[in-house]
């Protein structure tokens, strides 16, 4: 999908170089998939501690099911 974007040159020449990324397309999409990485990470983060555990659940014997 085409997006014009106002972007800072200098930031945007910043996070090529600092990405190691070849094109300021790349860059910007990794950019994206981290922010949105790290967005998805505080969510879980933010259950913690709210998330009711089922005590019997054995997660060894589970790993040797066939």
């Amino acid at each position: 999908m085409a997006t014009n974007l106002s972007l800072d040159p200098k930031l945007l020449d910043l996070a090529v170089k600092v990405g190691g990324e070849r094109t300021k397309k790349a860059a910007v999409t990794r950019a994206l998939e981290e922010y949105v990485a790290r967005r998805k990470q505080k969510h879980l983060a933010q259950l913690m501690g709210k998330l009711e555990w089922d005590e019997t659940y054995d997660y060894k014997s589970e790993r040797s099911r066939r």
